[in-house]
């Protein structure tokens, strides 16, 4: 089994409930082929770096999980048939990509500065 990292950008026209639908709509379908969800991330709405479908904002969400190779075609065949993902990226991670998203996900939260 490999381990994945796949991001995906919704549109910013749906409400906090059907963006809440969508991802939990992704992770039942990792984990009904057998995917094992290793962590997960909600980024929220972000600008975009580019206006993308007219629109300049998305919601963004991570999902890190362990899979077969053959898994990863049948989960961009969802997203591109899923009108709600305006893009989505997913990459196989190396040892030490997995290291560095470790280290990572372990740091503590940095003190926010005093406002003065």
């Amino acid at each position: 089994m490999n381990r994945y990292e796949t991001v995906f950008i919704l549109t910013p026209v749906l409400s906090e409930d059907q963006t809440k639908e969508a991802v939990v709509k992704y992770k039942e379908f990792l984990t009904k082929k057998g995917a094992k969800i290793v962590h997960e991330e909600h980024w929220g709405l972000r600008k975009l770096a580019y206006p993308i479908q007219k629109k300049s904002t998305g919601f963004y969400h991570l999902i890190e999980f362990e899979a077969e190779g053959s898994l990863i075609n049948d989960l961009e065949v969802t997203y591109r048939r899923d009108e709600r993902v305006m893009r989505f990226l997913t990459v196989r991670m190396e040892k030490d990509h997995i290291a560095f998203a470790e280290s990572r996900r372990n740091r503590k939260p940095e003190e926010a500065p005093a406002n003065a």
